[in-house]
């Protein structure tokens, strides 16, 4: 594959079960690429390895005084010349195009995995863990794949050298062909240790990347509570901790090089000695020494291909194992297991939405209302409701509600985690079905940079127009914001442009758009997670009216308290302690469930308390007015 036909049409099923198998199969995946690079490599190194053997010769023929010998072995080191030239340009070349090819490939698996995981990506890995994947490890794992080629071709050079030798000039060449083997197996044993500096040094890198994400993203909090010193100092004692472990890093490799320098001259010394000892003798011609002592100064150039494979593979192990951790992640357990059953059909149109783990049951075409008590197990619920089984350690979550004993295709462990629609598994449907039938709206929803059109150019059913999402959402002054920011000549809010995240725009008008959006994209069951957090109670009064009006017959969740969209639904159910606990309208709730009025109403324990005796109160008081009368 050249650069010029990236994207992979498929980037394949990587082999994730740990680093160097991913880093296997990443090389298995381009071995045209690498068997091209390879030859190139064996054309420059060879050229490299023939230019001692030629400059032998050409002294023997200026001690022989033959002129047309000379004039023959002035050919040779041109073509030699050439080879190496062209050799090493087309080994660049083939190499980065390894290079690239492969840290493409890397960068697809991530991308299709982010899409298949979604939002719940980030809750089963750190943020900064997948920025560190997606950007320096990729570099990583790329440089090794391009370094193999390039260590195999100097390998066979180095070999070629020392049998040329043996044959050319026999009694200097085994006191070569012995040195060199001590040359490239002097670092072995340092290599584990340098390795594992390496290692903490991935290690601490991607912990300063994660904090300083972590702290961008919650600048705007931090300013609040002024918190930037605080947070500053963490990176400051994270960056130093890193410069720590790459300063000891840099200290093996640094040794490691100077044995790759130290060891090569001794030999070098040790063959100039040794050989003039034998041009003495009579035993070794001047031609025959120059070559030797030729062989073993340009040994040092493919000698240090070992150093740079060892060093590759250091960084990339650590870089690829992070990748196989993400790539590993499945969207259900079912997924990970080998014989599961293929992918199920559709279910027909108008099916209710269950989930067995809570006994959560959202009738066809109503607005159903859920009230947890938790916002982290009202996370989890709306991303358990799009298909994403639960991960574990969620909290009380039990599969003894309705129907927590059900089993079937794709239900996960026990059958508990799996929410059906219209009686089929989501989690054993193909996931662009499964996210065409269900859109799960989280509570920190992202806009991408673009015109509003663009942000609105999204899978949909075609029967929702933007202007009337627009419109339930409740976006006159999100439009009027975006033109008058918008450049002049701009007259339709929709070829208005909004910057990276919507950052231009307040927390309510991002929450309002992506609201929008998701209303524009019409799909069978929308599952909404707290849209109106962020606007006030008259805005969010009309979000509710326009919510339940567009929405009228497609079955809607919202995950909520707030009292003015809990009175608009046709159900409010109540999830407590992982299960559902009651169900009915708002106001029976509120009147009949202590536990649900007090997740609405914010009251507390005491409160709840004060308020049973001052109903007692109010109720003895009746008493003895009616027994008075």
């Amino acid at each position: 594959m050249q650069i010029s036909d990236l994207p992979h049409p498929d980037p394949g099923v990587p082999d994730a079960r740990s680093g160097p198998r991913f880093l296997l199969w990443l090389g298995r995946r381009q071995l045209g690429g690498q068997a091209r690079s390879l030859c190139w490599g064996l054309v420059h190194f060879c050229g490299i390895a023939g230019l001692p053997y030629a400059v032998g010769a050409g002294v023997e023929a200026v001690v022989d005084r033959d002129g047309s010998r000379l004039l023959l072995v002035g050919g040779l080191l041109v073509l030699i010349g050439i080879a190496t030239s062209v050799g090493d340009t087309m080994l660049h070349r083939t190499a980065v195009t390894n290079w690239i090819t492969a840290a493409a490939r890397v960068q697809q698996l991530l991308a299709r995995k982010t899409a298949e995981l979604g939002s719940a990506l980030t809750r089963r890995v750190a943020a900064g863990e997948v920025v560190a994947v997606s950007t320096g490890d990729v570099e990583k794992i790329g440089w090794f794949v391009e370094a193999v080629s390039r260590f195999l071709a100097a390998a066979f050079s180095v070999v070629a050298i020392c049998v040329g030798l043996l044959f050319y000039a026999p009694s200097i060449g085994i006191v070569v062909a012995v040195g060199v083997p001590v040359l490239a197996l002097s670092v072995l044993p340092l290599l584990p240790r340098a390795t594992r500096r390496a290692d903490v040094q991935r290690e601490k890198a991607g912990r300063a990347t994660e904090l300083a994400s972590d702290t961008v993203a919650g600048l705007r909090v931090l300013r609040g509570i002024g918190g930037e010193e605080l947070f500053l100092g963490r990176y400051r004692e994270a960056s130093q901790q890193v410069r720590e472990a790459a300063v000891r890093s840099a200290r093996m490799w640094a040794l490691i090089s100077a044995i790759q320098v130290l060891l090569p001259g001794v030999l070098l010394i040790t063959v100039v000695w040794y050989g003039s000892g034998l041009v003495l003798d009579g035993r070794l011609t001047v031609g025959e020494l120059v070559a030797a002592f030729s062989a073993v100064a340009t040994m040092l150039y493919p000698l240090r291909h070992f150093e740079e494979i060892a060093m590759a593979y250091s960084f990339s192990r650590p870089s690829a194992q992070r990748a196989a951790r993400v790539l590993s992640l499945t969207r259900t357990e079912a997924d990970a297991r080998p014989g599961s059953e293929g992918p199920l059909a559709a279910p027909e149109p108008g099916g209710d939405l269950y989930d067995p783990v809570t006994g959560l049951l959202a009738p066809a075409g109503r607005l159903t209302a859920v009230v947890c008590g938790d916002p982290d197990l009202a996370g989890r619920l709306a991303e358990r409701l799009g298909g994403h089984p639960a991960d574990g350690g969620d909290g009380g979550e039990s599969g003894d509600g309705a129907a927590g004993g059900e089993s079937g295709p794709g239900s996960g462990p026990a059958g508990r985690a799996s929410v059906r629609l219209g009686g089929v598994p989501l989690d054993g449907l193909p996931l662009d079905t499964a996210r065409a039938l269900v859109l799960v709206q989280d509570k920190d929803p992202v806009l991408l940079s673009g015109t509003l059109r663009e942000l609105f150019a999204v899978p949909s059913s075609g029967a929702v127009e933007p202007a009337a999402a627009l419109a339930a959402a409740q976006c006159a002054d999100v439009l009027d914001a975006l033109l008058q920011s918008a450049p002049d000549g701009v007259a339709d809010p929709m070829d208005a442009r909004i910057t990276e995240r919507g950052r231009s725009l307040s927390g309510g008008q991002r929450q309002r758009l992506a609201l929008a959006r998701s209303l524009a994209a019409d799909p069978e069951v929308l599952v909404l997670d707290e849209p109106t957090s962020a606007v006030d109670s008259h805005t969010e009064a009309r979000i509710a009216d326009g919510i339940r009006a567009l929405r009228a017959g497609r079955t809607t969740v919202v995950l909520a308290s707030s009292p003015l969209l809990l009175d608009r639904a046709d159900q409010v159910v109540l999830v407590h302690e992982g299960a559902v606990a009651a169900s009915g309208t708002h106001r029976e709730l509120l009147h009949g469930e202590p536990r649900y009025r007090a997740v609405v109403t914010r009251e507390t324990d005491e409160e709840q308390r004060l308020a049973r005796l001052e109903l007692e109160r109010l109720a003895e008081e009746l008493t003895e007015i009616e027994e008075t009368a």
